[in-house]
């Protein structure tokens, strides 16, 4: 799924990417190796922002990155995902590795006029369907339908509720 979502999003060295779920750190490690490539002039290196709603987890995250040398291309921020992250946006590409009930509008509104955004959009317990966005005006969208996946729920102001 890493792999999937990295290549339909098209990233590219110089890219900001904001990422909502950190998780272990690792599907910011590998953006992160693309919009930021080690072997490459750091002038050129683009960065990835991921948001991690549990801060132990965060924490593990951070603890991953820095150990494999990641923390100089990777900022962890502890928060509610849904809600994106604007104090970097906009942001060239946008990745949820989360389900959520509906397309976050935050999310969009942080997306640069060209952006894309990959989440998974559907039940809280079953299927989703894996949505690309491209944001091709101020507030026209294309949305394109990638297929069934099946992923956590997104929790948050924007997202499922912790009752859900």
């Amino acid at each position: 799924m890493v792999a999937i979502m990295c290549e339909v999003l098209d990233l590219k060295v110089g890219q900001k990417v904001l990422e909502i779920g950190t998780g272990s750190g690792y599907h910011a490690a590998v953006c992160a190796e693309i919009v930021a490539p080690s072997d490459t002039d750091p002038n050129t290196w683009g960065h990835v922002y991921t948001i991690e709603r549990i801060a132990e987890l965060a924490d593990f995250a951070r603890k991953n990155l820095e150990r494999t040398g990641y923390s100089n291309r990777v900022t962890v921020i502890i928060g509610d995902g849904t809600c994106g992250y604007a104090e970097a946006a906009p942001y060239d590409r946008i990745l949820v590795t989360a389900a959520s009930p509906r397309i976050p509008d935050p999310l969009v509104e942080q997306l640069k006029i060209g952006g894309k955004l990959v989440i998974p959009v559907g039940h809280i317990h079953y299927w989703q369907d894996l949505m690309l966005i491209t944001k091709k005006g101020d507030k026209k969208i294309e949305t394109k339908n990638l297929g069934s996946v099946a992923f956590v729920p997104l929790v948050g102001k924007y997202g499922w509720h912790e009752s859900d």
